[in-house]
């Protein structure tokens, strides 16, 4: 018996309905047919997806620069030559070690025998087989806290963080947007700048490389850390990935639950662990690549607009939603103008970045070597770009003009909902107008509040018109995020379908348009927003 997808179906229809009711307005930007074959494609023959389920399931975790992340390099590139695009490439950019787990076990020994669900922290290195150690407490958070605790760490697993009691869960684990929310995100917020804040980041990333040399230099044998969420979800996070900056003791991060047992028996008698971490590093080649894929534009000189997401990930789950589901998005964006034969006036690029979790290194590597320069106090250099890039004057690159726009996708599998205008006024109305025939599908609103902590940060930055998506936030931040979790089971592709859809228009929408998405203004040193505030000595 053969099944008619009646939903998709009736959804073109409803698409194609919501176009004729847009009016004139909408000559602009795709006709109504395009805009019906895109959603054609995404919903009767998406492969939005299969392309995830790989990515999650075949390649898993993609630390940049391990061996994952060279698997999922070579497979994308591969399925962007197979769907026609052009001129696919990588752009590498120099960023270090690559680092991954190969197996790793943590149980307690005393005083009874329990295994721990723990996991090594990124960066740290291998032991040297298992290493069994009674354990401390002490709690560490500053280099203040060190000289309470010379001369009492040799021999011991040290537990650094202090251990905090477990929180009511009074948030939704899962969550879908209503209107009433989303209308709560129109609010703009004002920017801040204030001169001290590279000096106190600075001193705050500072502390874990102190740290480290701290533990060394008492004879610890290792450490652990308390995982920062409850049931039993652990991430994994770490630094240390550059060249010459590996740190000396192997680290693991405990679930919070196992931790402050941990850290409950140890106030009653001796707790013994066992450690065995078998981690790997990946010297062969310290450049990461940024993958991009280009459809060609029809005028040369009307330069480009481009879709971004961070292919990356961290190691504890498979990197399904942070960001494999942005990637498949994008990917299948790609796809479906691909198979659609578009000719647009202006190129459409799309990218794949890497390093995004290491304070978004991929996308800073486009605009530093594509777009504009900002100059970098050496005194900060190590801080990486996420923590320097407000500085001044700021020199545009001859591709500053050609960037046109820049839609970035990296908030989970939820749908999309609507865009963050990122306080660039004068494009709200655009977007609105491009985002009108998808109210069917729940996409229908720009705000005006600004996103950071993603790919388009340092593009909003020069004053380029770079929107992040609003999108249903599901179990996400709940959940998933840099998790053990984040896997494929908490995937809605029902929901990438319609991101997709809504992506592959709104990129033609851009890339046709008879006017350009306006641009913001090109940044200044602006005056500090608290003349009087006084500075904040770091706890």
């Amino acid at each position: 018996m053969v099944r008619v997808r009646w939903g998709a179906l009736a959804l073109a229809a409803g698409v194609a309905a919501c176009v004729v009711a847009a009016g004139p307005a909408m000559a602009a930007g795709v006709d109504a047919e395009t805009i019906n074959k895109i959603a054609d494609q995404g919903f009767n023959h998406g492969e939005v997806g299969d392309t995830l389920e790989y990515l999650s399931d075949q390649i898993g975790g993609r630390m940049t620069n391990s061996p994952a992340m060279r698997k999922a390099e070579a497979w994308t590139q591969g399925q962007f030559k197979a769907w026609g695009l052009k001129d696919v490439r990588l752009q590498p950019f120099e960023f270090g070690r690559g680092w991954w787990i190969e197996a790793s076990s943590v149980r307690m020994t005393a005083p009874r025998p329990i295994m721990l669900r723990a996991i090594p922290v990124a960066w740290t290195p291998p032991t040297a087989g298992p290493v069994s150690a009674p354990v401390i407490v002490a709690p560490l958070r500053t280099a203040r806290d060190f000289a309470a605790w010379r001369g009492k760490l040799k021999g011991k697993i040290v537990l650094t963080s202090l251990p905090t009691a477990p929180k009511d869960a009074t948030g939704a684990p899962f969550e879908r947007l209503t209107d009433a929310e989303l209308a709560k995100l129109n609010t703009y917020q004002q920017p801040n700048f204030d001169p001290e804040a590279a000096a106190r980041n600075a001193e705050r990333r500072q502390f874990r490389t102190q740290l480290d040399d701290f533990l060394a230099e008492e004879g610890a044998v290792a450490w652990a850390s308390m995982s920062r969420s409850d049931d039993g979800t652990v991430h994994g996070e770490g630094s240390g990935y550059k060249v010459g900056q590996t740190p000396k003791l192997p680290g693991v991060e405990i679930a919070a639950e196992d931790y402050r047992r941990l850290a409950r028996l140890a106030k009653t008698g001796e707790v013994r662990l066992e450690i065995d971490s078998k981690v790997n590093f990946e010297d062969a080649d310290t450049k990461a690549n940024n993958i991009l894929a280009d459809i060609p534009g029809s005028d040369p000189k009307a330069g480009y607009v481009m879709a971004g997401a961070h292919l990356d990930s961290w190691v504890a789950g498979d990197g399904a939603t942070d960001n494999g589901a942005g990637s498949a998005v994008v990917m299948e964006a790609a796809r479906i103008l691909a198979a659609l034969h578009v000719k647009p006036k202006r190129g459409i690029r799309f990218a794949l970045w890497a390093g995004e979790e290491e304070g978004l290194l991929g996308s800073y590597a486009y605009v530093d070597q594509v777009l504009a320069h900002r100059p970098v106090d050496p005194k900060y250099a190590n801080l990486g770009p996420y923590y320097t890039s407000d500085s001044y004057p700021i020199t545009t690159l001859p591709g500053f003009n050609d960037l046109q726009g820049y839609f970035n996708i990296d908030n989970g599998s939820g749908k999309i909902r609507g865009v963050f205008a990122e306080g660039n006024f004068a494009a709200a109305p655009m977007l609105k107008e491009w985002l009108a025939p998808f109210a069917s599908l729940g996409a229908t609103t720009v705000v005006a509040e600004p996103t950071g902590s993603t790919d388009h940060v340092f593009m909003v930055k020069l004053g380029l018109p770079a929107f992040q998506f609003i999108q249903d936030p599901l179990d996400y931040e709940s959940t998933t995020h840099h998790t053990n979790l984040d896997t494929f089971d908490h995937v809605r592709t029902e929901d990438l379908r319609q991101a997709a859809v809504i992506l592959a228009s709104l990129l033609l929408d851009a890339a046709d348009s008879d006017k350009p998405l306006p641009r913001n203004v090109l940044p200044t040193q602006p005056k500090a927003t608290d003349a009087f505030k006084y500075a904040e000595p770091n706890p």
